[in-house]
């Protein structure tokens, strides 16, 4: 499968599951991790102005917003945006938009944050989306990443791996639908090395089900 037609699959994934997308935050066994995130995530990025990529449904930005000046949430599916309208204030500005080719604010942007986009850009775009980032940040902005660790009996099997490493999972929605979906699980060593030149300070947090991947954005490039 060419990498378009990936991604384009990967939209029309999330269109059709936007209505049932936060039940993934239902496990039981994830509460614990989904607590400490919660509180250790917005003051990150309290004060700034944010570009948040692959917003969904706006679960994290509900949580970012309040201690935000700003935030940009941009997402690719219009039927999750619809859902984030109703958990979002009025210092939140939602945008249908190509992650790859972000939006700019004057004076760039303070801090950045994906949850759950990053392990489902292909292994050959993944410099490219957070070169593409670091263009409209500001010199010394906060990027966080925060992702999936792969938890076998929690986390979905992988089913599938192609010739450039990338791996997939089969997923089924509440329609009935079988979708093929780009699910990448990268190493510490492949994220320090993915932001070479791009940022400084970058460290890795471990919690039991997920990963957070945050660094200082050299910005502009």
């Amino acid at each position: 499968m060419s990498q378009d037609s990936t991604e384009t699959t990967m939209q029309s994934y999330y269109a059709a599951r936007a209505a049932e997308y936060d039940r993934i935050y239902d496990k039981p066994e994830r509460q614990d991790d989904l607590r400490a995130i919660r509180r250790w995530l917005p003051p990150l990025l309290a004060g700034t102005r944010v570009l948040e990529i692959a917003c969904g449904t706006g679960y994290w930005t509900q949580f970012i917003a309040p201690v935000a000046e700003a935030v940009v949430a941009l997402d690719a599916a219009p039927e999750t945006l619809r859902i984030a309208e109703s958990r979002v204030g009025p210092n939140v500005e939602l945008v249908v938009g190509d992650a790859y080719d972000p939006p700019t604010v004057p004076g760039r942007f303070g801090s950045a944050f994906a949850g759950f986009w990053f392990s489902h850009v292909p292994r050959r775009r993944q410099r490219e989306f957070l070169a593409g980032l670091d263009r409209v940040l500001a010199p010394g902005a906060r990027v966080v990443l925060l992702d999936n660790l792969y938890v076998e009996g929690s986390s979905l099997p992988i089913t599938e791996q192609d010739d450039e490493g990338n791996t997939y999972q089969t997923r089924h929605l509440a329609d009935g639908s079988t979708h093929r979906v780009l699910k990448n699980f990268p190493s510490q060593a492949e994220l320090h090395g993915l932001v070479a030149g791009l940022g400084e300070h970058a460290a890795l947090e471990r919690f039991d089900y997920y990963w957070a991947f945050h660094y200082v954005a050299a910005g502009g490039h």
